[in-house]
C-alpha cells in the first residue's frame, strides 16, 4: 500500500470516529445532560493568567437557565458533573434545591481551570430517578480549606460544610434572605460568631493562611472587626476603618487598604504567606505589607465583633473561608468573581437527550419550549383554543359563503328568465329535512341538496316577499291577480328589508368571535409575556445571577405568548377581511335584487 493512500485510509478512519467520540454519554442511564463553559478570559472580567486547581465552583440553576427541575429528584440527588474528558466524575455539593421556585445553588470542585484556555468545560448530567444521591459536600473542598459557612442551614447556629467539621460553637448574628448567595447573616451591635479551637483553624504564616468572605457594610464605623483571632498576647484582626480594609497584628498593622461602598456587597480576601501579608477586594490585589516578625496564633476565632469590647461590625456577611495555605491569586480572582451576583464566569448551554440520533443538543426553538413557565402554558393554551374556534368560524364562514353565492347565481339566472310570466312561480315549500337543515347554515351549506336554491339569502327574500303578496292577494300561487296598492307594495318593501336584515345578521353571525381573536390575542399573548418576564426577573434576583445568559432563556420563552397571540390574530384578521369582504357583496346583491323584486311585482300584481 502506497504512503498517500495510508495517509488518506488515516484520514478516513479518524473522520469516522471523531464523530463517535462527540457524541460519547457519560452513563446511558442518564437521560439529559448540558455543557457547562467556565470563561476566563479578560473580556469576562475574570483574567486568569495561570491556573488555579481545586476550585469550587459555584453554579447557579434557575427557570432562565435550566428548565428540567421537575425531572429531577425531590433533592436534586440525580445530579452528576463530569470533567471535560466526559468520563471522570467530580466532587459536588448542594447548597440550595428548590424545584417549586426552580431555583439551585451549586458548588462543584472543577480540579484544574486553565486561564490561558480561556474556555474550560465540565459536563452536568440528570434525569435518572433511580440513582442515589451522588453528593460529596466534604469532598468538594481540597485538604487546605479549613472552613466554610454558607449560611444557608437557617439554623441558629451555622455548620461548617468542610470535612473538619469546624461549627462555630456560638452565634448571635441573624439570617436574612437574598444574600449574595442564597442566605447571609446580619450582624448588628454585639453580635458575633464564634469558632472552636482547632489545629485546622490556626494561623501559621509558614504554612500560609487566607481568609475570604462576602462583605456589605451598613455604614462606615471606626476599627470595625470582621474577624479576631487571640492566642495569649498575640492578636490578629481583620478590620474595617470608616470604608476601608486594615489588617492588624503583634507586630505589624497595614495602611487603609481599598474603599468599599457602602450598602453593596464586596468580596474581600487576606492572604499570608511568604512573609507578607496581601489583600484582595473583588479578585483584585488592593495592597499589601512585608512580615518581619509573625507567631503562630491557636486561640479562639471571633467573626463580627471584637471579643474585648471596642467596635463590632455593623452589616452582612455571606460564604465565610478560611484555608490554611496561602491561596494563590488566580484563585481569589475565580473566587471573587465566579461567586458575583454579574459573574459571567459561568455558562450553561443547551440540553442535550441521549435519545437523540445527532447527538448535539436541541434546536433553538425546542430550548425556548423547554424553558417556557407554567403560567406561559396556560395562556398557551387560551390561545390555542381561541385560535381552534377562530379557524373553525373562517372555515364553516367559508362554507356557507361559497354555496350562499353559488345559490345566489342560480337564483339570479332562473328569476331573470321568468320575465313575463308570474314572479311567484320559483317559490316551492320546504320539506321537513330542509326545515331541520335550516337551524345550521353549516349544515344546510354542506349537506343541502341545492335543488331550489336552500342557501341563496336572495331566495329566502323572494319567498318572504311572496308569502306577503299572496297574504294580500287571498289566492294560491299562480293565481290571477286583482290588483295592490301602492301601500300594499310599501308594505310589501318592509318585509323584504326586515328579511334583508335578518339575512345580513344570519351572515355576520360568530364573526365576532374573529374580532375577538384579532383584538384579543395579541393581548392575551402580551400578558404571558409580562408575567414570564417578571417570573424570570424573580428568579435571577434569587439566584444572584445576572448576565446575558440567565437572562436570555426566560426573555425567550417569555416572547413565545406573544408569538403565539400574534399567531391567533394574524389568520384572524386575513380570514375576516377576505369573509367580511364578501358578505359586503351579499349585501350588495340583497339591495339590488329587493328593488328588483318590487318592480317585478308591481308589474305583474299591482293596479291598472
Amino acid at each position: 500500500m502506497s504512503a498517500k493512500r495510508k495517509i488518506q485510509l488515516f484520514i478516513s478512519l479518524c473522520l469516522i470516529i471523531i464523530p463517535g467520540i462527540s457524541q460519547a454519554w457519560w452513563s446511558n442511564d442518564w437521560q439529559y445532560r448540558k455543557k457547562i463553559t467556565l470563561d476566563t478570559s479578560a473580556a469576562t472580567g475574570i483574567d486568569v493568567k495561570g491556573n488555579a486547581a481545586d476550585v469550587p465552583v459555584l453554579i447557579r440553576l434557575h427557570s432562565g437557565n435550566f428548565s428540567y427541575f421537575l425531572d429531577l429528584k425531590q433533592d436534586g440527588g440525580d445530579l452528576r458533573f463530569i470533567d471535560a474528558d466526559d468520563k471522570t466524575p467530580l466532587k459536588y455539593t448542594i447548597e440550595k434545591f428548590d424545584p417549586i421556585n426552580e431555583m439551585a445553588l451549586i458548588w462543584v470542585n472543577v480540579p484544574r481551570v486553565n486561564g490561558a484556555s480561556n474556555t474550560n468545560s465540565i459536563w452536568m448530567y440528570y434525569g435518572n430517578q433511580s440513582a442515589p444521591n451522588g453528593e460529596d459536600t466534604a469532598g468538594t473542598y481540597d485538604a487546605p480549606q479549613s472552613l466554610v459557612l454558607h449560611f444557608n442551614d437557617k439554623d441558629k447556629i451555622p455548620h461548617d460544610v468542610t470535612a473538619y467539621k469546624n461549627n462555630p460553637t456560638q452565634s448571635t448574628a441573624e439570617y436574612f434572605d437574598s444574600s449574595i448567595i442564597g442566605s447571609g447573616v446580619q450582624f448588628k451591635k454585639g453580635s458575633l460568631i464564634k469558632l472552636p479551637v482547632s489545629p485546622s483553624l490556626d494561623i501559621d504564616p509558614q504554612k500560609g493562611w487566607t481568609f475570604s468572605a462576602w462583605v456589605k457594610m451598613s455604614a462606615p464605623e471606626n476599627n470595625a472587626y470582621l474577624l479576631q483571632q487571640l492566642d495569649g498576647r498575640n492578636k490578629f484582626a481583620i478590620m474595617l476603618d470608616r470604608d476601608s480594609v486594615v489588617v492588624e497584628g503583634n507586630h505589624f498593622k497595614t495602611q487603609k487598604i481599598s474603599s468599599l461602598t457602602v450598602d453593596s456587597w464586596h468580596h474581600l480576601s487576606v492572604v499570608i504567606g511568604s512573609g507578607q501579608v496581601v489583600v484582595y477586594v473583588d479578585g483584585i490585589e488592593q495592597g499589601k505589607k512585608a512580615l518581619s516578625s509573625f507567631a503562630p496564633i491557636a486561640g479562639t476565632a471571633v467573626i463580627g465583633s471584637e471579643v474585648n469590647g471596642g467596635h463590632a461590625f455593623n452589616g452582612a456577611m455571606d460564604e465565610v473561608k478560611l484555608a490554611n495555605t496561602a491561596r494563590s491569586a488566580d484563585y481569589i480572582a475565580l473566587e471573587a468573581k465566579a461567586e458575583a451576583a454579574q459573574s459571567k464566569l459561568v455558562t450553561l448551554g443547551a440540553d442535550e437527550q441521549k435519545e437523540s440520533s445527532s447527538g448535539g443538543g436541541a434546536s433553538y426553538f425546542g430550548i425556548i419550549l423547554q424553558n417556557v413557565t407554567l403560567d406561559g402554558w396556560v395562556v398557551i393554551g387560551v390561545l390555542l383554543v381561541m385560535a381552534v374556534i377562530s379557524w373553525i368560524v373562517m372555515v364553516g364562514k367559508g362554507f356557507i359563503i361559497r354555496q350562499a353565492q353559488r345559490d345566489n347565481s342560480a337564483f339570479i339566472d332562473s328569476f331573470k328568465t321568468q320575465v313575463n310570466s308570474d314572479p311567484a312561480s320559483l317559490d316551492q315549500h320546504r320539506t321537513e329535512d330542509e326545515k331541520e337543515l335550516a337551524t345550521s347554515p353549516l349544515a344546510e351549506a354542506v349537506f343541502g341538496k341545492h335543488d331550489h336554491f336552500q342557501s341563496s339569502p336572495l331566495y329566502h327574500i323572494y319567498h318572504a316577499g311572496i308569502r306577503e303578496v299572496n297574504a294580500r292577494l287571498g289566492r294560491a300561487v299562480g293565481a290571477q291577480a286583482s290588483g295592490l296598492s301602492l301601500q300594499a307594495i310599501e308594505s310589501i318593501r318592509a318585509t323584504l328589508d326586515a328579511s334583508l336584515v335578518r339575512e345580513s345578521q344570519r351572515l355576520n353571525k360568530q364573526m365576532v368571535l374573529l374580532t375577538i381573536a384579532i383584538s384579543g390575542g395579541p393581548f392575551l399573548g402580551l400578558l404571558g409575556t409580562v408575567v414570564g418576564v417578571m417570573i424570570t426577573f424573580a428568579a435571577i434576583a434569587a439566584a444572584g445571577d445576572v448576565n446575558v445568559n440567565a437572562i436570555a432563556p426566560g426573555i425567550a420563552a417569555a416572547l413565545v405568548a406573544t408569538v403565539a397571540g400574534l399567531g391567533v390574530a394574524i389568520p384572524a384578521l386575513f380570514g375576516y377581511n377576505y369573509i367580511s369582504s364578501r358578505i359586503k357583496e351579499i349585501n350588495a346583491d340583497m339591495h339590488v335584487f329587493v328593488d328588483e323584486f318590487l318592480t317585478r311585482v308591481a308589474e305583474h300584481y299591482g293596479q291598472a
